[in-house]
């Protein structure tokens, strides 16, 4: 019997690539692991100017005391 149809129909043709958040590019520029995070004062610096414009992982901005601004439409 001749099957019908595609039998990879389901199948993505190509991987989907991963791709890093800012700050995960900014870890990996400047060589960090996980457990350095919080002593690097360059990606304290960082994570300050940048905490309401791009995601920084909440666990890290609560150890330095750093909260998210939220900005408030006007009306």
């Amino acid at each position: 019997m001749n099957k019908r149809g595609n039998p990879d129909w389901s199948k993505p043709l190509l991987p989907i690539p991963s791709l890093l958040t800012e700050f995960e590019t900014q870890v990996a520029r400047l060589g960090l692991r996980t457990p350095d995070y919080v002593g690097s004062l360059e990606l304290r610096r960082w994570c300050h100017v940048n905490r309401n414009r791009v995601y920084v992982p909440e666990w890290l901005l609560a150890e330095w005391g750093m909260k998210v601004e939220l900005p408030f439409l006007a009306a």
